[in-house]
């Protein structure tokens, strides 16, 4: 059995090894697709398989993402661990998805995989955050807009909904932010393509 001090690196590495499967990469490569990172936007996340490929494709790397996500959370509280640590877990998957190692730290913009964490960690958090991603998608048409709206308020509706988890979720956003930079430019130009 791991003592704590040795359990908690432990789990962070795992939730990172967790964030870096590359969902998009086997689904499109089990269904015949083309490699996202070569086709659409070249990102390898949701939004770029439902371009290229399908909604089926583009459903199970959605699941697959956020799934991640929600397991390294999940090993972190089934083991009882501080909330820091949980955090770091967090923070961890979502840093694994974004630079994987098991994809040359080529991954995706992380929302699919942040929504995961915020599930198990407060389910009312995930539904809010959730709930702005589709409508402000559903308004614009713009998947990064979305993205970068739902991530600039998460540390509201963290404060509001879970505020122990101010820390972890604030610089999570900040980092997906920061990851969508190359939209922000887009958006600005009126370049930014609409679903």
């Amino acid at each position: 059995m791991l003592t704590d001090s040795l359990l908690e690196p432990v789990l962070i590495s795992f939730a990172y090894l967790l964030g870096s499967v590359p969902t998009a990469l086997l689904v499109c490569n089990f269904m015949g697709i083309a490699d996202p990172r070569q086709q659409g936007s070249g990102n390898p996340g949701a939004t770029n398989v439902l371009r290229i490929g399908n909604r089926v494709a583009a459903t199970l790397t959605l699941l697959g993402d956020s799934s991640k996500g929600a397991l390294a959370v999940y090993l972190s509280i089934a083991t009882n661990q501080p909330s820091g640590i949980t955090g770091l877990c967090a923070l961890a998957a979502v840093l694994g998805h974004l630079f994987p190692l098991l994809g040359a730290y080529r991954g995706g913009k992380g929302i699919a995989t942040f929504l995961g964490c915020s599930l198990v960690l407060s389910w009312p958090l995930m539904l809010a955050q959730l709930f702005s991603w589709l409508l402000i998608a559903g308004v614009t048409r713009i998947a990064s807009l979305a993205s970068i709206m739902m991530a600039l308020i998460t540390p509201l509706l963290t404060w509001l909904l879970a505020p122990e988890l101010i820390s972890p979720m604030a610089l999570i956003s900040l980092i997906l932010i920061a990851r969508h930079r190359l939209n922000l430019v887009r958006l600005f130009k009126g370049q930014e393509d609409r679903f």
